[in-house]
Parts: C-alpha cells; structure tokens; sequence
C-alpha cells in the first residue's frame, strides 16, 4: 500500500495576517492627531510623553479586549450585547460610535479644506488675494462637496470594502511612519530629554483647573490634554475591533493572533503621536502653532524651502488615511446595532457610511462660514469624541468578563486593573468636556 496523502497546513506569513488593528490604527491617527500632537509638543515639548505611553497602554488593552470578545464569543459587540441586554442596548452603542465617528469626520472635512487652502487650490478659480472671505469660505465649500461627493462614489463602487481598505491602510501607515521616523532623524532631538519626558510629571504652565469663564470666552487649560486622550484613547476604535476581526474571519485558531495584531496596531499609533510630538517639541517649543504653515515648518530639515507645500500634501494624506473607514467604522456599528447585516459591503453599512459623511461634511462646512479656526475646531471636535467612551468602555469590560462570552479566556486580573484605570480616566474625561460644553451653551 501506499503511503497516505498528508495534508500540511500552513498558516500565511505573519505580516500578512496583521489588519484590523492597523485599521483601527489609521481611523484614530488622523489629522485631529497630527494637529493636536503637534500642538502638545509645541506647548509643553517632551513633558507630556508619559501620558501618551499610558495611554497607549489604555488603549492596548481595550483594543485586546475587544479582539479577543469578537474572536471567542463568536459575533461582534453589538449581536452579543443585543443577545444578552436586547435590542435597545445595542441600538444606544450603535448610535454612540456613528455619532463619535461623526465628530472625527468633521475633523477630518477641515483638515482636508485646510490642505487645499496650503496647496493654492483656490488659485484655480481665482486670485484669492482679491477674494472676499466669503467668496474663499463657499470655494472651500464647493471643493468638500466634490471630495465627499467622490468618496461616496467609491464607497459604493468597491465590491470587497475589507479588503480594498487593508491594502492601502498598510502602505499609507508605512509611508507616514517612514516619513516621520527620517525627519525625527534628522533633526537628531536630545535623548536625555526625550526620555525624561517619560517620567510622569505636570509640565510647567499646565493647570488642573476646570473649565471657566473669562473676559475672552470659555478658557480650559486642559483641552490640548482632553484632546490628546480623545486621539490616542479612542474607545471606540478599540470598540470597533471586535468587528473588525469578524470581517477578518478569525476565529479561535487566530486567538493568539488577535492579540499580537491589536499589540501591533496600538504600537504603530502610540509610535508616530511620539515622533510627532518629540519633532514638534525639537523645532516649535515656544511658537504659536495655530495655523497650518507653523506646523510645516517641523518638516523643515527634511524638507528645505518646499516644507509648506510638502506638509500640506502630507497633511492631506493622513486626512484621507481615515476619511473613507472612519465613516465606514460609524455606518457599519449603526447597522450592527440596528440588527443589520454588518459586514462593510452590505448594502445598510454603505448606506449609513453615506448618513455619516454627510453630517461630518454639513459641520465642516458650517464651521468655514464661521470666524472659528480650523486648528480650535479640529481640537475641539476631537476632544468631543470622548463623551461617549464610557459607555463603550464599560460595554467592552462587561465582555470580556461574560463567562458565556468567553469561558475560560475571560479577563485576567492584571487586564481588568488596567481596564478599570481605563474606564475611570474616560469618565473623568467625558465629565469634563460635558461641564466645557455647558459653560458654552449657557
């Protein structure tokens, strides 16, 4: 007889298998990071370094939480807490993510308008020395009408959403991690100093005080700070990545490849908000980076005198780098909480990705027709996003700790002690942008 046939199964290369978390990585590193990680280093330089660790941490172990409650329970967030809280749960988490992606998206609209305005777009209808503001603002507008009107068109022309979207998230976070990681070489900043900045500490000028009024409007010393934890924190990217894994098609076999991915992901995000920052802290310490040829000029080194228009298509690239999933992230979890099917290529996830761009881009553009700043716009949406993070916090801890969720795979006691830390800091968090957002409507 002859010897039998022998099956080998092989598992792909590693780097092949890593996704969701690099997704979850390029729809929380947007341009509201950029600005705001650049903003952090100009400010306090490289004092804040340690809240971003930590919050990279934070941010790890939810994402972890997450990947292993989509793997192990066998559905995503939303059909296991529709199964054991009913419907009305899940519709309430759906709602919140779609409308935390909503806020993201319009910091994403500015900052594209912003891009175009560093590019000289506007030169193409006109001199816009010669251009009343409000004739540049409905320019502006105009050109979010079309960008958004052509992202709309893509989302419903691609066949396989998942997998369109993967292949280009690994290039863009390659070349944005490249990118940064050769300038931050470059201008070669002090490593004593960058590591002291990982001992935690409260840098000089930053007060713990809360929000108040004064003769210049609602000041809070703490909205860079809220805004930091909103773009590295984003509980609801790590929500999402339960979802995430399920699109992948993982299951119990990739338990251990879940993990290792979503340790990836949060690394690859945690690594370029600290190369921004350390950059920022280098070349801007002291300087008013309010405005986008400020901030361009950290790429200074690398980039001699053509740094504006270089940073403005970089700019441009890590606003696109979300612009497509975060909307797809909002739509997709609006359908999954509403009992819809909740793969990206469904034809409702399509259809609620449409509802989202549409609110980021009608708040954009509000903001345009205002004397409101892109840059404080940009900060103040992203700090807004971190209002509806306890819930999903709290979502993701229950879980994870669900025996007929998970088994024998529930949390362990170091896991739940980082989470708990983690739940307390988004509370604390969202406690006080809803105070902010009471002293500016009353």
């Amino acid at each position: 007889m002859g010897e039998a046939n022998t099956v080998v199964v092989t598992r792909p290369p590693w780097w092949r298998s890593i996704g969701p978390a690099l997704i979850t990585a390029c729809v929380v590193f947007g341009p509201g990071s950029l600005l705001i990680s650049s903003n952090v280093g100009a400010r306090y330089g490289y004092e804040l370094l340690w809240l971003l660790l930590v919050t990279g941490v934070l941010m790890g172990t939810f994402m972890t939480m997450a990947a292993r409650v989509g793997v192990v329970g066998g559905a995503t967030p939303c059909t296991l807490l529709a199964g054991r809280l009913g419907r009305p749960v899940a519709v309430l988490m759906g709602v919140t993510l779609c409308l935390t992606c909503a806020a993201f998206q319009f910091s994403n609209n500015l900052a594209v308008a912003a891009a175009f305005d560093s590019l000289g777009v506007k030169r193409l209808f006109g001199d816009p020395a010669e251009m009343s503001q409000a004739t540049q603002n409905l320019v502006s507008t105009g050109l979010l009408i079309v960008f958004n009107a052509l992202v709309v068109g893509s989302i419903f022309t691609l066949r396989q959403v998942y997998k369109g979207l993967e292949r280009v998230m690994k290039i863009m976070v390659a070349v944005i991690l490249a990118c940064f990681l050769i300038n931050l070489l470059v201008i070669r900043p002090d490593l004593a100093s960058v590591l002291h900045g990982l001992i935690p500490g409260i840098p000089e000028g930053l007060s713990l005080a809360l929000p108040k009024r004064a003769a210049t409007g609602i000041v809070d010393p703490m909205v860079l700070v809220a805004s930091l934890l909103g773009t590295t924190f984003s509980v609801a990217g790590a929500f999402f990545q339960g979802n995430l894994v399920r699109e992948k098609g993982w299951t119990i076999a990739d338990y251990n490849r879940g993990i290792g991915d979503s340790i990836a992901g949060v690394t690859v995000l945690t690594s370029i908000s600290a190369i921004i920052m350390i950059t920022s802290g280098a070349m801007l310490r002291g300087k008013q980076a309010n405005d986008i040829s400020v901030l361009a000029t950290q790429l200074g080194p690398l980039l001699g005198p053509a740094t504006r228009a270089l940073f403005s298509v970089g700019l441009f690239a890590v606003a696109m780098n979300p612009f497509v999933i975060n909307a797809m992230i909002g739509g997709t979890i609006l359908a999954d909480g509403l009992g819809k099917p909740a793969k990206m290529s469904d034809a409702w996830p399509r259809r609620f990705t449409v509802v989202v761009l549409l609110i980021g881009m009608g708040v954009a553009m509000t903001v345009l027709h205002t004397s409101v700043k892109k840059v404080d716009a940009i900060i103040f949406g992203q700090a807004l996003t971190v209002i509806g993070n306890p819930l999903m916090a709290a979502a993701i801890l229950w879980l994870a700790n669900r025996k007929d969720v998970m088994g024998d795979r529930r949390n362990a006691l170091v896991v739940n002690i980082l989470g708990g830390i983690g739940f307390l800091v988004v509370l604390l968090t969202a406690a006080r942008v809803l105070y902010l957002l009471v002293l500016r409507l009353t």
